[in-house]
């Protein structure tokens, strides 16, 4: 990936203050890029889009996506060429609890983006990513491909699955021969430095292990692809690019690790403690509580075989990287400066 091309590109991007998109925003800043970004306010306090030092580097606008004027305003104000659609109520316990707002966010959200795109000449690439638990989940042993059945179980899944659909339809109603490229991409489970989220496990290990406690592991047999958030984001960048410069490569694509990098949770905690030291451990508590799938894996042949793209770092370096930020992070060291040394490590600048 040559992050050269992004250099004075007018780049929109959704969702910059969550944990992925101030990771993205990163990058586009350090690129050169014209970053605009659109998002509610950090999801977190702390949260990685104030310690990576991003506010003033580049325009970050509060807004919410389900605002279909105020999110057009700022499409006429920044003319973007490129877009990236992060924005989303990504957790699935979440969705159980809120499942109106998961859906006006995750759906309609979509739509608001898209139609803004469709009125907005200036466009030429637009990536909406979503999750790898779009698929109707069979507890298949093998990966899943592109072609398969969308239909997510809980409403988080559900409702990417629906934002997936929206994506097809006016891909097809409105942007086919009119030189706007659209993709969607269906990441799986992103760890790395700076996820303050509840109900993730990387970071309920880290609140843990700096409360010097036992990680308590719910689900410790569930398998699920792990990959380091610059893996995706490098996926992100490397399709937007491509699409923009010959639209035959806009289309559906998986992005996952391989398959060595599908874990059990209980296998992630013993990397992470591992990794931390300090005597840290995990214990399982089995916790009744709203269905998420088992077992879930993801077969990218077409990313690799498209693209050329191929994992950077193993789930155990990814753990290792995350736990030499946090430990950063947690002495009040230079947390910026830590974020750049990963991002010019992982892109080899």
């Amino acid at each position: 990936m040559n992050l050269d091309f992004y250099k004075g590109k007018k780049v929109l991007l959704t969702g910059h203050t969550g944990f992925k998109g101030s990771w993205l925003s990163k990058i586009l800043v350090m690129a050169g890029a014209d970053v605009t970004g659109y998002s509610l306010e950090p999801p977190t306090n702390p949260n990685l889009f104030s310690v990576a030092g991003l506010e003033g580097k580049m325009k970050s606008v509060i807004g919410d996506i389900r605002d279909y004027d105020h999110l057009k305003a700022v499409f006429d104000e920044v003319q973007p060429e490129i877009v990236f659609h992060l924005a989303a109520q990504p957790i699935v316990i979440t969705s159980y609890e809120q499942p109106k707002y998961t859906y006006e966010t995750n759906v309609m959200g979509t739509v608001n983006i898209l139609e803004c795109v469709r009125l907005t000449p200036s466009v030429k690439s637009v990536l909406n990513v979503t999750t790898d638990k779009v698929y109707k989940n069979n507890e298949w042993c093998w990966g899943y491909r592109e072609n398969e059945p969308l239909d997510g179980f809980d409403p988080y899944s559900n409702s990417k699955s629906c934002s997936e659909l929206v994506t097809h339809s006016y891909k097809a109603s409105f942007f086919d021969n009119t030189g706007v490229a659209v993709s969607t991409a269906r990441a799986g489970n992103v760890i790395g430095g700076g996820d303050f989220a509840d109900n993730r496990i990387i970071p309920d290990c880290v609140r843990a292990a700096m409360d010097k406690k036992p990680v308590i592991v719910r689900n410790p047999n569930s398998t699920r692809p792990y990959q380091h958030v610059l893996e995706p984001l490098n996926a992100y960048l490397m399709i937007a690019e491509a699409q923009y410069e010959d639209i035959k490569y806009q289309g559906y694509y998986n992005v996952g690790p391989d398959e060595r990098d599908c874990l059990t949770t209980g296998q992630l905690a013993t990397i992470f403690c591992n990794s931390w030291g300090e005597g840290q451990t995990f214990e399982c508590l089995k916790k009744d509580g709203p269905h998420e799938a088992n077992f879930l894996k993801l077969d990218c042949s077409l990313l690799k075989t498209t693209f050329g793209w191929k994992p950077t770092w193993s789930a155990t370096e990814a753990v290792e990287k995350t736990v030499e930020w946090t430990k950063v992070f947690a002495s009040d060291g230079d947390v910026p400066a830590i974020t750049e040394k990963q991002i010019k490590e992982f892109f080899n600048i």
